[in-house]
């Protein structure tokens, strides 16, 4: 949470506009930083597209598209580190039919205004929990990308009442990625992984996120303790990691250490992918999803890119089952 000195109080009226318009409450107001304008991107897809999302919230609006399924759960997608949500959109698109879904830029990243430094984890989540109250989403699934896993696990454990479940796509951080000079190479060899369609996304928002504020939101990012928050999660999780991502564990490591974790996270697999999937895989990657969302037993969809399998994880004498939001 940002220091007292950067906290007021936030206005619990707010009004939203998708679809038409309609007004709503804030269930809690929060002690949060002054809100700049925050932003996010339009997503194509079936499903009936609002008009960009106005909230009042302190002293100026958040603004951000979203799809609209009335009666659903909605689908938050957190982006990760240094970029904008843009690279999100293949997998929400490909989502986007089953539930409301909602692709915010952070405050300091892509279209939201900057702060002068780089926000750490948990005030990137103190800020993701006003997207929630700012759009009158009182309980929603987490879909983390990379630094988005931990962001996405930090609100979960502050305020797992308003999350239904957890969707951890190549989460980033922890011991795996340390120290540094580790983690840079392992971000080096992933480079050469990814879509070279991904460079067109990233390296614009590299450049405007900045090396300084790159280096320090890095190294927090790589101290932050995402396994143990992952082994403590109090809501059901996914977790999904590709076969060709450096900056995750081997499967076997995953494997041992899965065996502390409850018996609500689940773990898949899939083949071929690098660290963002989102990207690379959104097929695969939303057809996981959507098994695990469904309560059902997550398959390959052989239409797409990538062989997706679920990894065993026994914990004890007992083989793990899927826990569902």
């Amino acid at each position: 949470r940002p220091p007292p000195a950067a906290v007021n109080t936030a206005a619990a009226s707010l009004s939203v506009k998708a679809n038409g318009t309609s007004s709503g409450t804030a269930a809690n107001a929060r002690t949060s930083p002054p809100r700049r304008t925050m932003l996010g991107r339009p997503i194509d897809s079936d499903a009936p597209t609002g008009t960009p999302t106005s909230t009042e919230g302190l002293s100026e609006p958040v603004e951000l598209p979203w799809a609209e399924v009335p009666g659903t759960i909605p689908l938050v997608h957190v982006h990760g580190f240094a970029i904008s949500g843009s690279y999100l959109l293949p997998t929400a698109r490909a989502l986007a039919h089953r539930a409301t879904t909602v692709v915010p830029d952070l405050p300091g990243y892509g279209r939201s205004a900057a702060w002068g430094h780089a926000l750490g984890i948990p005030s990137l989540a103190w800020a993701l929990l006003e997207v929630l109250d700012a759009l009158d989403l009182q309980q929603v699934v987490l879909v983390g990308n990379s630094m988005g896993g931990p962001v996405s696990l930090e609100v979960a454990h502050s305020a797992p009442e308003r999350v239904a479940g957890i969707v951890l796509a190549s989460p980033a951080g922890g011991m795996h990625n340390q120290p540094l000079a580790r983690a840079l190479a392992q971000l080096m060899r992933d480079a050469v992984r990814e879509s070279p369609r991904m460079a067109r996304v990233a390296v614009p928002d590299y450049l405007r996120f900045g090396p300084v504020n790159g280096l320090h939101l890095f190294g927090e990012l790589m101290r932050f303790p995402s396994l143990e928050r992952l082994l403590r999660t109090p809501v059901p999780t996914l977790a999904v990691i590709g076969s060709r991502d450096p900056l995750m564990p081997p499967p076997w490591r995953i494997q041992e250490v899965g065996r502390l974790a409850p018996p609500h996270l689940t773990v898949a697999v899939i083949e071929g992918a690098a660290h963002a999937m989102n990207f690379s895989h959104p097929g695969e990657l939303a057809h996981v999803i959507g098994c695990w969302l469904d309560g059902r037993e997550i398959t390959d969809d052989p239409g797409q890119p990538g062989v997706a399998r679920v990894l065993e994880i026994r914990r004890g004498d007992a083989e793990a089952q899927p826990g569902q939001p």
